[in-house]
């Protein structure tokens, strides 16, 4: 059983934003994007109560900006997505996690050493260039149910 419902077209935009996001850094670094997306989904915490589709999450605004930054700076997001970035974006809509993204809801490439906290919720591990930021304890356990 999937980790959420999704349709075809689902997959084709989560594709489409794990290269945008972390091309540079490998399949394993698409991954954990993945991981991020499809856990804010699932999360039904303040940030991201009202998300119900892979679409509200890549789309979501907060604060007056999309909450992933490759969807207002164009790039590899509007490309079409290939049969790898598929793959993997099913793989990780079906089944896949894994630390540090397994329960992450944020993620952000510092250009320094990640920081012990980001906006309030703890690092809890860093691929490449990317620092993950799981929920402050208490504050989102449902995250780590689905």
């Amino acid at each position: 059983m999937p980790r959420v419902k999704y349709r075809s077209s689902d997959v084709d935009l989560m594709a489409r934003m794990m290269r945008a996001e972390a091309e540079g850094e490998g399949q394993q670094g698409m991954l954990y994007v993945g991981n991020v997306i499809v856990n804010r989904l699932v999360a039904d915490c303040p940030d991201f109560r009202d998300l119900r589709s892979i679409e509200d999450v890549i789309f979501q605004v907060q604060g007056g900006n999309y909450s992933f930054e490759a969807v207002q700076k164009g790039n590899l997001f509007y490309e079409r997505a290939r049969p790898v970035e598929k793959r993997l974006a099913k793989q990780t809509l079906d089944y896949w996690r894994d630390h540090p993204g397994k329960y992450a809801l944020w993620y952000f490439n510092p250009y320094a050493p990640c920081p012990p906290t980001w906006y309030g919720q703890p690092f809890t591990g860093q691929f490449k260039d990317h620092c993950f930021y799981e929920p402050a304890a208490g504050t989102c356990e449902s995250v780590y149910i689905g």
